[in-house]
């Protein structure tokens, strides 16, 4: 049946239905139930989120137990294989009561981070806040002092993350022997003799325009210093206006630094200092050319060379470069080249082997991410560590004397090649041992000695176990918890599931889930919504259980099928996989997920794939909005929220990784500004005018265009709004755009009700 002809018949049978009670979706009944969701299902999973810590630098190991009649916490002995009650949670309840002034409840005591004494007589844990420390002698409980608290990107100009910060200034570095600091005073680097109170000046090439970096890297020595001699670019300045100040009535202007695709970045030239002799070591310049970036400088244990790593411009070349400290000439240890893009933020990893001088070094040459070791010296490959169709995702450890290495890897074993598992094998290539052999999605936590790990995992489809295994060979050394969802069950709740299908080469399986709403009627037609984030620096399907994912089963409840789909360009499979990427952001893997899709409706009749939407936000921002510009003829409906329709308007990192430099034609083509004549379906646009992490005139330049073209489309511009979906009344404006336009349903009239 033609598309356009089937739509408009099905938008006159949804008309003709609209007063019947039996098919209808989308009711104020369906919004009650989605907003309600989460605290139907919260607290109906037991044994499950056990929080374990390892106890100082023993084996013993503290975990949480959290039943239907409360929280305990237990004491694991791998070696003897028992358990007992960590502390008396009735004394500590009352204990922490008494200093804080809270009624505590002994059987669920809401602390976290607990920290217990190598001899089990003291533990420190966190409790609203603060730090506190529990002397189980007496059963006294101390406040320490304020929990440190993780580190967020604010609104104000100290704290943007998306400039180059300025090295003219910092505080001394004090040399290892502590004879001695460095500084740099008029652009220029000075050492200050600390016993003799004198300072000496070492450089004198620093000016304006031409600095030396505070930052400096001494040799172990303490006779040598590697300083950047720093040539600084000019500063690409965004602006704000929050239209809806809390604290005043008139609007506030803010200006941050925020670096684009082709601006200029600093260049920092590394040049070394004989201390002693009070000699400048001139560094040639001319094999560290265009830069984005120099850094991860490392002394030799003599003090003799330091090496350093260099990512060209484009991100097409990266090396592993060494200085001889007494010539300052410059050579080449590992060169890393690709035709396409090196995947520096994700799958990067070096360590030195400090006892022979050995690199183990993660390259993707093969066509998958692997670890080689390196000749340190010679920069010759000694071997390739790991091979084979598969995908390292990270090293735990490496033991130098053992000659091993822990690391964690996805795609080895039958099945979902995102479930990540653990191996051990030798700086030979030879010995890989699987350590994590049940088939589920593996977290690991090592105990101090790395002869146990505790071993939780999941899939989608499968509840949490919590065991601890041995670090030798992965045999289970005792259970810890195996979560009981009985409860869950009851609710109608089921659990989302796992579907794959063929890519666009036919051969190459796309995995993705299926959520369904909680009371699915399979004689029904839902129509179908993907969650879409593409972004090329990770892949993004949930492998781990979880009772519900966020907005995609509030959504379902409307009466929808919500889908999630990792498409070629996403990463943690094969480098030919994640090249779709490359120059070619606009792809976004549409035509896997359009395949997917097709497969799950010949599978599920159900699925109405007449009827599609799409939502995500930032880099799904784009690829939403994208989907109704250059895949009109299969996506309806899209939701768009904070973001980056044309990547010349976002931070530099995110952008040039995938999509190059200089910046060329593939940036016009991937761009939504520069496509928005092609628009088609519905589309509404969500941006927060403060959004710290997209510039929201890329928004703003996609509404000029739109306009510019003639187009309907609906915006929502959200005062005082950071990177976001746009809040609760973002993520309800989305609920209705779907329902209204998919559902053929006029939602409910939220001006008529109390808020």
């Amino acid at each position: 049946m033609n598309r356009a002809f089937s739509q408009v018949l099905f938008s006159f049978l949804l008309a003709a239905a609209a007063s019947t009670t039996v098919c209808a979706q989308g009711t104020e009944k369906d919004y009650e139930r989605a907003k309600s969701l989460d605290r139907q299902l919260s607290g109906k999973v037991w044994h499950s989120d056990i929080r374990p810590a390892w106890v100082g630098k023993s084996n013993l190991l503290i975990f949480e137990d959290r039943s239907a009649s409360g929280k305990e916490f237990i004491l694991a002995d791998p070696a003897k294989k028992t358990t007992r009650k960590a502390f008396d949670a009735v004394k500590l309840a009352y204990a922490l009561g008494k200093v804080t002034g809270d009624t505590v409840k002994a059987e669920d005591i809401p602390v976290r981070n607990i920290e217990m004494s190598d001899d089990l007589k003291t533990m420190t844990f966190e409790y609203s806040g603060s730090v506190y420390k529990c002397d189980f002698k007496k059963y006294t409980v101390t406040k320490e002092r304020e929990a440190r608290r993780p580190f967020a990107w604010g609104g104000d100009g100290n704290r943007w993350p998306w400039g180059f910060r300025d090295e003219s200034a910092g505080r001394p570095d004090t040399s290892p022997d502590k004879k001695m600091t460095a500084f740099v005073r008029d652009y220029n680097l000075w050492v200050r003799d600390l016993k003799e109170k004198k300072e000496y000046r070492l450089s004198y090439d620093g000016g304006i325009g031409k600095y030396y970096s505070a930052s400096v890297e001494w040799s172990p020595d303490s006779r040598k210093i590697m300083a950047y001699l720093v040539i600084p670019a000019e500063k690409h300045m965004i602006s704000y206006v929050e239209s809806s100040p809390e604290d005043q009535v008139q609007p506030k202007y803010y200006t941050y630094e925020y670096t684009k695709p082709g601006d200029a970045v600093p260049q920092r030239f590394p040049q070394i200092f004989d201390v002693t002799a009070r000699k400048h070591i001139v560094v040639e310049e001319t094999m560290i050319p265009n830069q984005y970036s120099v850094d991860n400088f490392r002394w030799d244990s003599l003090g003799s060379s330091l090496t350093f790593e260099y990512n060209k411009r484009g991100h097409q070349v990266y090396r592993v470069m060494r200085i001889d400290a007494s010539t300052g000439k410059m050579s080449v240890v590992i060169d890393e080249q690709s035709p396409t893009f090196i995947d520096y933020s994700g799958k990067k990893y070096r360590y030195d082997v400090k006892s022979t001088g050995e690199i183990i070094w993660a390259s993707e040459r093969d066509g998958w991410n692997h670890l080689w070791l390196y000749d340190g010296a010679t920069g010759k490959v000694k071997n390739q560590v790991t091979s084979g169709e598969w995908v390292v995702r990270g090293v735990v450890s490496v033991d130098e004397k053992g000659r091993s290495i822990l690391f964690r890897a996805s795609g080895r074993e039958q099945g979902d090649p995102y479930l990540i598992h653990y191996y051990r094998i030798g700086f030979d290539g030879t010995g890989l041992t699987h350590l994590t052999p049940a088939d589920g999605n593996h977290e690991a936590l090592f105990s101090a000695d790395g002869k146990y790990f505790v071993d939780t995992w999941s899939r989608v489809d499968m509840p949490p176990v919590s065991v601890i295994l041995s670090s030798a060979d992965g045999s289970e050394m005792m259970k810890l918890a195996e979560a009981d969802i009985t409860d869950l069950r009851a609710t109608g709740w089921q659990n989302a599931e796992v579907f794959t299908a063929k890519g666009r080469d036919g051969v190459t399986d796309i995995w993705g889930i299926i959520i369904r709403p909680l009371n699915f009627d399979p004689s029904r037609k839902y129509p179908v919504i993907e969650n879409i984030y593409a972004g090329p620096h990770s892949s993004f399907v949930p492998k781990t259980f979880r009772p519900a994912y966020g907005n995609m089963n509030s959504l379902a409840e409307l009466g929808f099928i919500v889908v999630q789909i990792d498409g070629m360009g996403t990463s943690n499979r094969s480098k030919k996989f994640h090249d779709v990427a490359w120059k070619n952001i606009k792809d976004a893997g549409f035509p896997d997920r359009i395949l997917w899709m097709q497969a799950t409706a010949k599978k599920y009749p159900y699925m109405d794939i007449e009827r599609v939407g799409v939502y995500g936000t930032s880099a799904g921002g784009q690829n939403s909005a994208g989907a109704v510009l250059f895949h009109s003829e299969f996506y309806d409906v899209a939701v768009s929220s904070c973001g980056c329709h044309d990547n010349r308007m976002d931070k530099i990192w995110w952008n040039e990784a995938w999509m190059g430099w200089p910046v060329d034609q593939s940036y016009i083509e991937s761009s939504n500004v520069e496509n928005a004549h092609l628009l088609k379906g519905k589309l509404l646009l969500i941006n927060g005018e403060m959004d710290n992490n997209v510039d929201p005139a890329s928004t703003t330049q996609l509404v000029n265009a739109l306009i510019k073209a003639g187009k309907d489309f609906d915006y929502l511009l959200v005062p005082g709004m950071q990177h976001s979906s746009g809040g609760v009344y973002g993520e309800r404006r989305r609920m209705d755009f779907f329902v209204e336009h998919l559902l053929g349903v006029n939602p409910p009239d939220w001006n008529k009700k109390e808020k």
